[in-house]
């Protein structure tokens, strides 16, 4: 939206926080698909590399706790990646009914290209941003997130 377009909006409406979050977040989901579409991936693969690089091999189970996944569309990302090489599915030896998710090589390797293309991404989208504002964003998104994700909803749908 630009300037002009910015000032028709009702006052009200621009300096409303959960109207310029939804605008913020709409915005950087944009960027990120934007970005990791470039590279042939997805969020979700991020995800995955992510936790796997910081976890070690995993249960799928495990794995979707971890990303948020939901444990049916995580078999779907898996299978991408597996059909590229990218993390291994090795039966778990403690139970054989069970997959252990391990992050390959290749895997370490697009992981590092796809972390280069979000932080030209995560650039972009808080280039209006100093360096202590960037960090304070962030702090205080956090304490939005952490927040709600104890506490729950406590407004209607209805809600801005």
């Amino acid at each position: 939206m630009t300037t002009h377009e910015n000032e028709a909006v009702p006052a009200r409406l621009r300096g409303l926080p959960s109207r310029l979050l939804a605008q913020a977040s709409t915005h950087a989901q944009r960027l990120v698909t934007e970005s990791l579409g470039s590279a042939d991936a997805h969020k979700w693969h991020y995800a995955v590399l992510v936790a796997l690089e910081e976890s070690g091999p995993v249960s799928q189970a495990a794995l979707s706790a971890r990303t948020g996944i939901h444990t049916s569309d995580l078999v779907g990302v898996l299978n991408e990646l597996a059909g590229r090489e990218l993390v291994e599915r090795t039966p778990d030896p403690a139970d054989r009914r069970r997959n252990v998710i391990t992050l390959t090589p290749p895997g370490r390797r697009r992981l590092r290209k796809l972390e280069q293309l979000l932080d030209a991404t995560q650039e972009e989208l808080l280039a209006p941003l100093s360096t202590p504002e960037r960090e304070q964003l962030v702090r205080l998104l956090a304490r939005l997130v952490e927040h709600h994700a104890t506490s729950g909803p406590t407004m209607g749908p209805d809600s801005q």
